[in-house]
């Protein structure tokens, strides 16, 4: 007897549907690595506005990285930002101050009030790096509890990572999650080019290899080789 197929939701990320089979897995948790500047919370603000203007609602984390306010100015330059959905279909959530003062078993239930709140379909946790460098030797237990939770949340949820020029991607995370993207940052002919790669999807039979990207002011991240 064939199994099910997978129920999958829309990345928003014009082209990158089509390297992954239509879509994220549904529910699911999904690594988005890259080095800075690279686009990671360009791609997880266009999955989260492309859900908003489908009438899911959508739950965004963010920990260390910048105060929200800041991030919300600078994401209202794309075209794709609905500011009708902030506080709305899209809720944020600063971590930052929990972080602080808490261990990674509180911060666990303190995702479960948060996300119970707002029953949200997709979720992002921008960046999730941030976390291991302050719960070390508790970080990989962690993540496995929070990548069950979250699945039986009944979402699906991107997790970025940042990493270092000299790391392909954050080894921990990798473990835990259903998915691992690349956004890669690199110089090539004295310019600098954007590429991304699936390296793992489960339950996908997804596109392997670079493929060329650009972020615009228009649409976010694109896949170019959609176009052609």
């Amino acid at each position: 007897m064939k199994a099910p197929a997978f129920a999958r939701i829309s990345s928003g990320v014009p082209g990158f549907d089509e390297m992954i089979q239509g879509g994220f897995p549904f529910p699911s948790v999904i690594l988005v690595a890259g080095g800075a500047g690279s686009g990671k919370t360009t791609f997880a603000q266009q999955f989260l506005f492309e859900g908003a203007n489908k009438g899911e609602q959508g739950l965004f984390f963010t920990t260390l990285s910048e105060p929200t306010q800041w991030m919300l100015r600078f994401s209202g330059q794309f075209d794709f930002v609905n500011p009708e959905h902030f506080g709305t279909k899209i809720i944020y959530h600063d971590l930052g101050p929990f972080l602080r003062d808490h261990d990674s078993g509180e911060l666990l239930e303190h995702f479960d009030e948060q996300i119970a709140k707002v029953m949200p379909q997709r979720i992002v946790i921008d960046p999730i790096t941030v976390v291991g460098t302050l719960f070390q030797a508790d970080y990989r237990a962690f993540l496995y509890d929070l990548t069950t939770r979250l699945k039986n949340w009944q979402s699906t949820t991107i997790l970025t990572g940042e990493i270092p020029p000299t790391q392909l991607y954050p080894s921990e995370v990798s473990y835990a999650v259903d998915g691992v993207i690349l956004l890669i940052l690199t110089e090539e002919d004295e310019a600098r080019r954007k590429y991304i790669e699936v390296l793992k999807m489960r339950g996908t039979n997804h596109i392997t290899g670079k493929q060329s990207i650009d972020i615009s002011k228009k649409e976010g991240v694109v896949v170019l080789k959609a176009r052609f």
